[in-house]
């Protein structure tokens, strides 16, 4: 069996959804499980209006409105009839989506954010199944959520692959085209849950890893895994063959492409994983397998944009000792902070992190009862594996360097643009 993920740039039109269509009878979809995204910008759009909610905006019903023109905009260039059951489908789901938000007593954000943005793949695997079956290829669409059970740690689900393996090894019919959501789950309650931004393509390697899929193959629109991306390095090149290891440590420092969750399933079970092109299928792309670490073996650039540093040092000027860093990772975990660098020396400790879920003010101040707490905002980390000189000076060109670290072969710079 074969695991295909389409993201939102493939579906995010009438054309993009026939495209997916052509893909299929090109490279075939026999004993296919295919995991769809919401449509486009769809995930943004919905926490538009979940922030409009919360905000009680006068914009929040303008907000749940450009969501159901943009469903039906597709839905009218896909489907000539309107009297189609994709029609009573997809209002069915929008009238769901309204009840939750009319009828919702829970103050959680988090709870809120994971019920109301399951929508958009709900309604984007169901308008893409409703067209294949009307196109002759037959298809069963499946709940996603019946089959990936995870704790109730909304936003980022932690699954529980014991309950998972046993759902989808009992329930998924492996010689059907079946169809499914990515990144949505359900805990114990069968409340909805999320696997964390960009996590179809760990929903695609869990089924994968359940299933004992063949490969998977995540489409895209690019011609696979590039050395740099394109939008901020020029003259990007192709990799033809990526290790696991290697396709691990990309992902770690924050490579786009692949999800980091998504290949320690995969690795378990040697399931290859291809990045391929929905626009030029037949073209080989990357696989990310056993063998060659890098194939060619050159180095690989990676950003992080809206980062901060922050320089930590004692009030007293004493040592940073290791129950000082105890103590500020402590609060880094708990305030959900992404550490991407660390480098300290006797008094002074820096760290790069990640402020995913607007935590940084409450750390800051907790951390200032016991630090002298100095930051940079909106800095960039690059991070380059592999690194050569002529590499060192395209991240360094034009830039204010903050910080500096070399390390086996990888080279991270701090910058101030």
């Amino acid at each position: 069996m074969k695991i295909f993920k389409f993201g939102g740039a493939s579906v995010k039109d009438a054309d993009g959804v026939k495209n997916v269509l052509n893909v299929l009878k090109t490279v075939g979809h026999e004993d296919v499980l295919i995991v769809v995204s919401a449509m486009g910008k769809m995930t943004n759009a919905l926490e538009l209006v979940i922030t409009n909610y919360f905000d009680k905006s006068t914009e929040f019903n303008a907000s749940l409105q450009e969501v159901k023109k943009y469903h039906n905009q597709i839905l009218m260039d896909l489907f000539d009839d309107e009297d189609n059951d994709v029609f009573f489908a997809i209002n069915s789901h929008l009238a769901d989506l309204e009840y939750f938000l009319r009828s919702n007593k829970s103050p959680n954000y988090s709870f809120v954010y994971d019920q109301v943005i399951s929508y958009g793949e709900l309604i984007s695997t169901t308008i893409v199944s409703h067209y294949f079956n009307e196109q002759g290829l037959n298809n069963n669409w499946i709940d996603v959520r019946n089959f990936i059970k995870t704790d109730n740690n909304y936003r980022d689900g932690n699954v529980d692959w014991e309950q998972t393996q046993k759902l989808i090894s009992k329930g998924i019919k492996k010689k059907n085209l079946n169809i499914t959501q990515g990144f949505l789950g359900s805990d114990e309650n069968n409340f909805t849950t999320t696997l964390g931004r960009e996590g179809s393509d760990y929903t695609a390697a869990i089924f994968a890893y359940c299933l004992g899929a063949e490969s998977v193959t995540i489409w895209k629109d690019v011609p696979g895994v590039m050395n740099a991306d394109p939008r901020y390095f020029e003259n990007a090149i192709l990799l033809n063959q990526i290790s696991y290891r290697e396709a691990i440590e990309l992902a770690f420092y924050g490579a786009s492409v692949i999800h980091p969750k998504t290949l320690q399933p995969l690795q378990r079970k040697e399931i290859p994983l291809f990045v391929k092109s929905f626009i030029n299928p037949l073209l080989p792309g990357t696989s990310v397998s056993k063998g060659a670490d890098l194939d060619p073996l050159i180095p690989c650039f990676i950003i992080k944009k809206n980062q901060l540093l922050l320089s930590l040092s004692s009030l007293d000027f004493s040592f940073m000792m290791e129950d000082h860093m105890s103590e500020i990772f402590a609060l880094f975990s708990e305030h959900k902070i992404k550490v991407n660098l660390i480098q300290n020396s006797a008094i002074s400790f820096s760290v790069c992190i990640e402020d995913k879920y607007g935590n940084f003010n409450p750390l800051k101040t907790s951390l200032s009862k016991k630090f002298k707490v100095s930051y940079n905002e909106n800095v960039s980390l690059y991070t380059v594996r592999h690194f050569d000189e002529e590499a060192l000076q395209i991240v360094e060109k034009n830039k204010t360097i903050l910080l500096k670290q070399i390390s086996r072969g990888t080279l991270q710079v701090v910058t101030k643009e």
